[in-house]
């Protein structure tokens, strides 16, 4: 479905809440205390969320720049809607290799569902979201439920996933590790996405740029994807393609994103 959105200043489905009113903690660690000191810098998270509130939703962002570079930020677009927005770094290729940021995203998220209710925020009401390498890794964390498991963690349990831009095959940067394979050259295997298409998993709202205009044929493997998920009888997937936006489409997709969190709370 494509949008052309001509009012990006669309108002936002939560009631606003002033700035003064949110509480911001920044780089708290998600990770048990390491020896490491790439876990150290790198596996840490910043948490704004409203004060005195309760039973406010969480989303969690996961920043982009390719698994190899790029730091964690809370957009301010989504940052003062009445409910918590969770930005973790996570460590980054070729330092470690992709399979371990994806488990550090899942670290991440697993340190939301255990600690956001000291905060007043609601365990059931978490939704992840991130741009490029960030929406990939929102959906592996996801998709593929060994990650959660592996810290007692179901991830049905999560609100929804909300990936922006983010390759539903297996990520360039991952292909790139294997030594073989250029960055037109797909591959689904245990690192894709797709790979990990399910009927049980959390509503999945998927948003890209143009086709004519995003990065390496992005909006048609995530068409692909949504249309695996429901032949796979996934009845909350879709699909938004943001005509004459390319691959930097986060300012008109946040807007989307806030929809999205009200529509499955309804």
């Amino acid at each position: 479905m494509k949008f052309l959105l001509i009012v990006l200043s669309m108002p936002f489905v939560f009631g606003a809440v002033h700035a003064a009113d949110y509480q911001i903690e920044q780089n708290v660690a998600y990770r048990e205390a390491s020896d490491d000191a790439y876990v150290t810098e790198r596996c840490v998270l910043d948490i704004s969320y409203p004060k005195d509130a309760e039973g406010f939703a969480t989303i969690i962002w996961f920043h982009g720049g390719g698994l190899t570079e790029g730091a964690k930020y809370i957009p301010s677009q989504i940052s003062s809607a009445g409910h918590a927005v969770v930005a973790p770094n996570y460590r980054l290729s070729p330092k470690v290799f992709g399979r371990e940021c994806i488990g550090d995203a899942a670290a991440a998220v697993a340190w939301v569902f255990q600690n956001i209710e000291s905060y007043g925020g609601d365990p059931d009401k978490i939704f992840i979201s991130g741009h490029s390498a960030g929406g990939y890794l929102a959906s592996m964390v996801g998709l593929d439920k060994s990650y959660l498991a592996a810290h007692g963690i179901d991830a049905n349990r999560i609100a929804g996933l909300i990936p922006f831009s983010g390759h539903t095959i297996t990520h360039f940067t991952i292909r790139k590790e294997m030594g073989s394979f250029p960055p037109h050259q797909a591959l689904v295997d245990e690192l894709a996405p797709l790979f990990h298409v399910r009927v049980d998993a959390p509503p999945l709202l998927l948003i890209t740029g143009d086709r004519e205009l995003e990065l390496w044929g992005r909006y048609e493997e995530n068409a692909y994807m949504m249309r695996m998920m429901r032949v796979a009888g996934h009845k909350d997937t879709r699909l938004m393609e943001l005509d004459g936006y390319g691959h930097g489409m986060e300012l008109p997709a946040f807007p989307l994103l806030l929809n999205e969190i009200a529509r499955v709370l309804e």
